[in-house]
């Protein structure tokens, strides 16, 4: 069997301190239980720009319970859009890399994106790695990615072109 603490005490100054075994592959052979992203939170400058342009993208209509932060409900994740003019976490940037998702209407997608006034729409490509997709920024310059539900790259092995 296995040690179940992940943390073996040890002393630094006098002090007890918990610092974390390493984890080796056999190690995460053994993980009994899925972890699930819920939650990704994206920063806006202009909540009702944002508004407006993730219910039209989306197709969705925005969940407001938060007062700083709308809710879109994407299947078993929230796209939170925070309102970076109540809850500052330092200096506005938009995220630096693509945030994607996946649906079964790209063509129906990408026009909605263009009535959204998305900027720097690409068009709908297949992908070297075999997905078919657009890219686009939102009203801040978030990075957003659409692919074909049927056609998602999910590493494991797949072939890499």
């Amino acid at each position: 069997g296995r040690d179940d603490s992940v943390c073996a005490p040890r002393r630094q100054n006098g002090q007890s301190v918990r610092q974390a075994s390493p984890v080796t592959r056999a190690d995460l052979k053994e993980v009994s239980h899925v972890m699930r992203v819920f939650r990704i939170a994206i920063p806006a400058s202009k909540i009702g720009a944002s508004r407006r342009f993730y219910e039209t993208v989306l197709g969705l209509e925005a969940d407001d319970t938060v007062p700083s932060r709308l809710y879109f409900h994407c299947g078993d994740v929230i796209v939170a859009i925070i309102d970076w003019e109540v809850e500052p976490l330092g200096p506005f940037q938009p995220t630096p890399e693509n945030l994607y998702f996946a649906t079964e209407e790209l063509d129906a997608v990408h026009e909605r994106a263009k009535a959204a006034e998305a900027r720097e729409l690409s068009p709908i490509e297949d992908r070297p790695w075999g997905e078919r997709s657009f890219y686009c920024l939102d009203p801040d310059g978030n990075r957003l990615c659409f692919v074909d539900e049927t056609t998602l790259f999910l590493g494991r092995g797949a072939a890499w072109s």
